[in-house]
């Protein structure tokens, strides 16, 4: 039986709430499993790593015992989606400091392009199961 992986997102931003939303809705395996880099459960699991994620500032994987942020994370999670959203691995191969760029200017702005909920997204009942914590 695989592991389940674990994204961890920016509870408040409604960027980050709509990308959970769409892997949920093309999470073939039901492989992915979520919690707001704001809570407790982040806090504890990643403390082990060598990660600067202040404010939920960052898209953090974690896959198979290892972490993986920003553009490398988000690649990795759509390798794994149904659809042709796996043709998106190819630009793994492009530096990442050329993928975090684009990434850094898409975190960096959005709060002022897609806005911030004052508390972290409660999924409905069903999906429950896919969030920790």
């Amino acid at each position: 039986m695989t592991e389940n992986a674990i994204i961890f997102f920016d509870g408040v931003c409604n960027l980050c709430n709509g990308a959970v939303q769409f892997v949920i809705e093309r999470d073939r395996k039901d492989y992915f499993k979520f919690a707001a880099l704001q809570s407790k459960f982040a806090a504890k699991t990643l403390a082990d790593f060598d990660l600067e994620v202040s404010h939920g500032d960052s898209f953090v994987l974690l896959e198979n015992g290892k972490v993986y942020e920003q553009s490398t994370a988000a690649l990795r999670v759509a390798k794994k989606l149904k659809g042709l959203w796996p043709l998106l691995y190819v630009f793994n191969v492009l530096p990442p400091f050329i993928r975090n760029a684009v990434y850094k200017i898409i975190a960096r702005n959005r709060y002022k392009w897609f806005g911030k909920q004052e508390s972290c997204w409660v999924p409905t009942p069903e999906l429950k199961r896919k969030f920790l914590e």
